[in-house]
């Protein structure tokens, strides 16, 4: 719809934000009455910090909304080339694992959906589907750099089955991207526990992404990382405190699934943990409270996963997330940093 604006692919990155916002903002009001209406609301952890309690009820699945807005904002901006609709479909396919999940938390009114197993097998299938399909449509090479030091070839231990012209599988690299994959999705996923927390975060994080794949010169997977900012912009508006509605795991674990494609089509597969940062934390919290508390009965946090800990501390809600933004903008600029300073190295 709009290649006529092909010439100015900066311009087009940014109407990718707008659009997407505008398309958030305009469409959420009505599923926020449907949703209502259908008393459809977030069943809130009983051992969760008490304030958290009047949040019961709020609509959920506002996710379903973000993914429309990307979507529509993907095809219309951008071109339905592979790279798109390979990000598209591995975002898409997790929002509706979450939207089982968030379903199935509604109907039998718990904050518990899908059983932690489902989830994961789902995120696994997902994130290999994903990971063959770059590598052997998108020529997405099976290497991960760690920017000034090295390069690794993980794709030394390599398969190819006979099919077609041959399918490869690279072991090694399948292996770390199925970790990097969803290890991504349920960070993001974990985030989500205060009002504008996730939301606010992955923003950051995806214009970061979004300069990234335009400096690699990936105008479409650019656009898609925009479109996500903006649908995230626009559900802030939401989602700000006290909120109106929550992404649910729809978005949140769509969201952290569209992060870890969007690193592997930019051959940021390292970068991106300091990038996201700020949700490698989150789910090392839970990783080390559990495994902690197994041990010796006591616990390193006040409360798990991490924001929780501080609103324990008696830190405001509206502080914590805040705080966290900047942590969050913090670290997405340093991995910006450290990758452009290594692209400039190269080119030079």
């Amino acid at each position: 719809m709009f290649s006529f604006f092909a010439a100015y692919p900066t311009f087009l990155v940014f109407l990718a934000i707008v659009l997407s916002l505008v398309l958030t903002i305009v469409l959420m009001p009505a599923w926020i009455r449907f949703l209502k209406s259908s008393h459809i609301g977030q069943q809130v952890r009983a051992d969760g910090p008490q304030s958290h309690l009047v949040k019961q009820g709020t609509p959920t699945m506002g996710g379903v909304i973000m993914l429309i807005a990307v979507i529509i904002t993907a095809l219309l901006v951008g071109l339905p080339v592979p790279e798109t609709l390979l990000l598209l479909g591995a975002t898409v396919l997790t929002g509706a694992l979450g939207l089982i999940d968030d379903a199935s938390k509604v109907a039998h009114e718990r904050s518990l959906g899908l059983t932690p197993k489902a989830k994961l097998i789902g995120q696994f299938i997902i994130a290999a589907v994903f990971v063959e399909v770059a590598v052997n449509l998108l020529g997405v090479a099976p290497t991960v750099e760690i920017p000034f030091v090295y390069a690794f070839d993980l794709g030394v231990l390599t398969t190819v089955v006979p099919l077609g012209d041959g399918i490869a599988i690279p072991w090694l690299y399948l292996v770390f991207n199925l970790i990097l994959l969803v290890g991504l999705c349920n960070a993001v996923n974990l985030t989500d526990g205060l009002d504008g927390l996730a939301a606010g975060t992955v923003m950051i994080v995806m214009i970061v992404m979004a300069a990234i794949a335009y400096r690699s010169d990936l105008l479409e997977p650019a656009i898609f990382a925009a479109a996500l900012a903006g649908a995230c912009i626009g559900f802030l508006w939401f989602n700000s405190f006290p909120a109106d509605i929550f992404m649910g795991d729809t978005g949140s674990l769509a969201l952290g699934m569209a992060l870890g494609c969007l690193a592997v089509v930019t051959k940021t597969e390292f970068v991106v943990i300091i990038i996201g940062g700020l949700f490698v934390a989150e789910a090392l919290s839970v990783m080390i409270q559990v495994f902690y508390y197994k041990r010796t009965k006591k616990r390193v946090f006040l409360m798990a996963p991490l924001h929780h800990h501080f609103e324990k501390k008696g830190w405001s809600e509206t502080k914590v997330v805040v705080r966290f933004w900047i942590v969050s903008g913090v670290l997405a600029a340093c991995g910006f940093v450290l990758y452009f300073a290594e692209s400039m190295m190269v080119v030079a």
